[in-house]
């Protein structure tokens, strides 16, 4: 039953944030599913004790697949699908609460906080680049040699 309440409310999350983006409104499902999928693939690995970092990592990485897919798929820029993807995964209570903490003058808690948020900020972007490289290996290999 959580799994359900994780699906919903990151599909709303994603597609709702593809509204605010001014996102075509004929793609604003295929932002709530690329966000419900990378949510779901982070919670799944994040509770099985995967770690959150790497949860975010693989989460960011599939969110660029399936938004270079819809790309393809509906001849629209892969910017729409991924940005409103990645709405789940960004750590902004975790910088909110860095920056509380600053301050509060409670430094070691602050940092603490603030490192693990740029950390997951980080697997997010390794995350999109990643997936952006293998497709661009798939592609040239496909056309074959480059001349």
């Amino acid at each position: 039953m959580i799994y359900i309440e994780h699906l919903i409310t990151s599909f709303i999350a994603s597609a709702a944030f593809g509204i605010i983006f001014n996102a075509p409104k004929e793609s604003l499902v295929k932002c709530g599913i690329s966000g419900m999928v990378g949510w779901i693939v982070y919670f799944a690995l994040d509770t099985n004790g995967f770690g959150t970092i790497f949860a975010t990592l693989m989460a960011s990485f599939l969110i660029a697949v399936v938004s270079q897919v819809f790309a393809k798929a509906y001849r629209t820029p892969i910017i729409i699908f991924s940005v409103a993807g990645i709405i789940p995964l960004v750590p902004g209570g975790l910088a909110y609460d860095a920056m509380r903490n600053f301050v509060e003058n409670d430094y070691s808690v602050a940092l603490s906080l603030a490192a693990k948020a740029s950390m997951i900020s980080g697997a997010i972007a390794v995350g999109l680049v990643f997936s952006e490289v293998i497709n661009q290996v798939i592609r040239r290999s496909s056309l074959g040699p480059v001349k």
